[in-house]
């Protein structure tokens, strides 16, 4: 069983990342600000690339890694690469108004932000469940609640920054929280057991064949949450003509919706199952999709209410997602929460970079986050086939994750003793 310690760590982590997983998108305004960074909407749509590509990478990989050098230390290099990540950010603003240069330095950093969000996100949220074996759901919703404060907080700081005249401030907070992060994480053992080899031999070797619904879900969730996250600023301030006040106010909104209604799922399941909640929240996206666009010119305040109502939507769907695929595939029970993550990412890529192109073709914004209504209208069919009415497997797999074996030593390598 985990130490108090050790699971405020988890939490906290999910905090810190959940910051700086959101501070290039909450930054988009001083990205394209011609007297900062001057970029155009496909420059700052295209920056998001080596993101995705590494954070797809490490995803995938992580799992193997952790089984050959342990699973705390994949999750510190994670820690690390978000620091190298704000820290090559704080260096961009010496040469900003030089493209040449800020531009390729940007782009390194979010390479370093997306191997370092692919490696520390499964670990968190297989630390939740082997940490708390007895209310796995609970504490995947928990944890990803964090991660969305997170999310909703580092918009906030950016305007507050900007307000004080140096809007630095959040990458250069964002690197001293992860220092002290790691500092702290070092100290603690943060052990996991490897899944029992009787499960793994009932499971049959491979990828089981159901992934790739789980994966499926998770790219038009990725596509969905991204639209919102990424494209929401920049559609309030061009085309409805919000202030950037008021559009960071609509993204932290979004962000903070995404974690009240993490834990309002969290504290209402015994009334209203997780699984119903799974299946109704898909559509609560169609219906914001749609509202974005038709949003009027000069309608800023409703602007802001629809992008809380799509926090809202967003909410739960990928921490259950999770949590249904850890316990749902057998085969792949310790590495499923990276696969979800990584075909996440791929959702994640396709509308981060993809909008740009859409835009030189012809469509406009708000056609395009209309457009999107239909990919949350076919992930809301394929959420009954992800979670259907019964489970399929009673008993969760992730108790075999977090038994004790009766003797012998841990079956991960202790990441402090000497190898």
């Amino acid at each position: 069983m985990a130490s108090r310690t050790e699971s405020a760590a988890v939490n906290v982590a999910g905090l810190v990342q959940g910051i700086v997983l959101v501070t290039f998108p909450a930054l988009s305004t001083i990205f394209t600000k011609p007297s900062e960074y001057g970029l155009s909407s496909a420059q700052y749509g295209w920056l998001f690339l080596p993101q995705v590509v590494t954070a797809i990478a490490a995803s995938l990989l992580g799992a193997e890694l952790a089984r050959r050098i342990g699973t705390k230390r994949v999750y510190l290099i994670g820690l690390a690469c978000s620091t190298v990540s704000m820290g090559l950010l704080i260096a961009s603003t010496g040469v900003k108004t030089d493209q040449a240069v800020a531009y390729p330095l940007l782009l390194v950093a979010t390479a370093f932000l997306g191997a370092g969000f692919g490696l520390t996100v499964p670990v968190l949220n297989i630390y939740a469940t082997v940490f708390h074996p007895d209310g796995v759901d609970r504490a995947v919703l928990v944890l990803n609640a964090l991660l969305g404060l997170g999310t909703a907080l580092a918009p906030v700081l950016v305007a507050i920054f900007v307000g004080l005249g140096f809007w630095w401030g959040l990458p250069i907070l964002s690197a001293a929280m992860l220092v002290a992060l790691l500092l702290l994480s070092a100290r603690l053992p943060l052990r996991v057991r490897a899944r029992a080899d009787g499960a793994a031999r009932r499971a049959g070797p491979g990828v089981p064949a159901r992934f790739w619904v789980f994966a499926a879900f998770a790219v038009m969730y990725g596509i969905c949450e991204t639209m919102n996250g990424n494209w929401s600023q920049l559609d309030l301030t061009t085309r409805v003509g919000a202030s950037a006040t008021q559009a960071s106010v609509a993204l932290a909104v979004f962000w903070g919706m995404v974690t009240v209604g993490r834990v309002l799922s969290a504290a209402i399941d015994r009334w209203l199952p997780e699984r119903v909640t799974y299946h109704i929240l898909p559509f609560v996206l169609v219906v914001t999709f749609v509202l974005v666009a038709l949003l009027p010119k000069g309608d800023a305040g409703s602007g802001i209410a629809i992008f809380a109502l799509a926090g809202l939507g967003c909410s739960a769907l990928l921490p259950l997602t999770i949590s249904f695929g850890e316990k749902d595939l057998v085969g792949m029970s310790a590495a499923a929460a990276g696969g979800i993550i990584a075909f996440y990412q791929v959702g994640y890529g396709i509308a981060a970079n993809g909008v740009g192109p859409l835009q030189r073709a012809g469509l406009s914004l708000s056609a395009i986050f209309g457009f999107t209504a239909i990919v949350a209208g076919a992930m809301g069919v394929l959420s009954f086939a992800v979670a259907p009415a019964r489970p399929r497997h009673p008993r969760p797999l992730i108790q075999d994750l977090a038994s004790p074996r009766p003797a012998g030593p841990s079956s991960e390598p202790d990441p402090n003793s000497p190898r």
